[in-house]
């Protein structure tokens, strides 16, 4: 009877050797697809048709708009601070692809590091979750590739979130450690933005109710009163000055009204302190001279 047993026990223990490898497999089948797994950064290609852009900002006010899919190609120097916008929509998700051709080996003395950086619309920095952010460029490398993969945009958030939200969005490349001698050689940067289908991210309820600081336009003049409007009567010239105020600006108001034209009374104290300033120095050198001695 205890024989029985100690056969059946081991036949057992048999079974269960060559039986588990198929059950961690069935295991694992079933455990893998519900860990999200990390998503390669893809090559995105150009629109059908759109138009190549060969310039570039050098600040957040003069960056470079240019649309999703549209391709550049910018000549620039190793040092530059490089800068383009872009829109970007809710429930999209964004990816920058940048490639710079470096200047020939014989030519450079060192490694050199790159940085792409992406700021939204209120310029604060948001985070990749794919692509080579700060790669690091040989000596004899002939180029480098930097990319960033941005997390999906949402239709609302919290104020205290840095969430990505609608509006415009900022792409800043930069070299941040190079040998000192190589500054200002040539380079020349491809960059292309796209957008990824990601049909597994639902969308969220809300809106939100303008987006964050659209594309600024530098040096518009914005329009507002004219200057040759004729004041309301009873109200003073200065339009600072509310109704019932006394335009008042000292005991000195009025002394050199009408005597220079396109200046004013600042102006004036600053120049008599100055003359001032210089008699007084004038002054006070003669009173501590000392005087000089008779020649025997």
């Amino acid at each position: 009877m205890d024989r029985t047993r100690v056969s059946r026990s081991r036949m057992g223990r048999g079974l269960l050797r060559r039986a588990a490898p198929s059950i961690l497999a069935v295991a694992a089948s079933v455990l893998l697809p519900a860990v999200p797994a990390t998503a390669a950064p893809t090559t995105p290609t150009p629109s059908p048709g759109a138009v190549t852009v060969t310039k570039a900002g050098t600040s957040f006010l003069t960056a470079t708009a240019i649309g999703l899919g549209q391709p550049v190609k910018v000549p620039a120097s190793l040092g530059d601070y490089l800068y383009w916008s872009f829109p970007g929509s809710a429930g999209e998700t964004n990816e920058v692809a940048i490639t710079v051709a470096l200047p020939p080996g014989s030519s450079r003395h060192g490694a050199a590091t790159w940085t792409v950086d992406v700021f939204d619309g209120l310029r604060r920095r948001q985070a990749c979750t794919a692509g080579a952010q700060t790669p690091t460029a040989g000596p004899n490398d002939a180029q480098v590739t930097l990319g960033c993969r941005l997390r999906t945009v949402r239709p609302w958030a919290e104020p205290w979130s840095g969430d990505p939200l609608p509006g415009t969005y900022y792409v800043r490349l930069s070299v941040t450690d190079l040998p000192e001698e190589d500054l200002g050689l040539p380079v020349r940067v491809e960059l292309l933005v796209s957008t990824i289908d990601d049909t597994d991210t639902p969308l969220e309820d809300g809106d939100l109710k303008a987006p964050l600081v659209p594309a600024t336009e530098p040096g518009k003049v914005l329009t507002g009163a004219t200057p040759d409007a004729t004041p309301a009567p009873g109200a003073s010239g200065r339009p600072e000055l509310a109704a019932g105020e006394d335009d008042d600006d000292g005991w000195f108001d009025g002394w050199f009204e009408g005597w220079f034209d396109g200046f004013s009374s600042r102006w004036i104290w600053t120049s008599a302190g100055g003359v001032l300033a210089a008699i007084a120095g004038v002054v006070g050198f003669g009173l501590t001279r000392r005087p000089r001695r008779p020649v025997r």
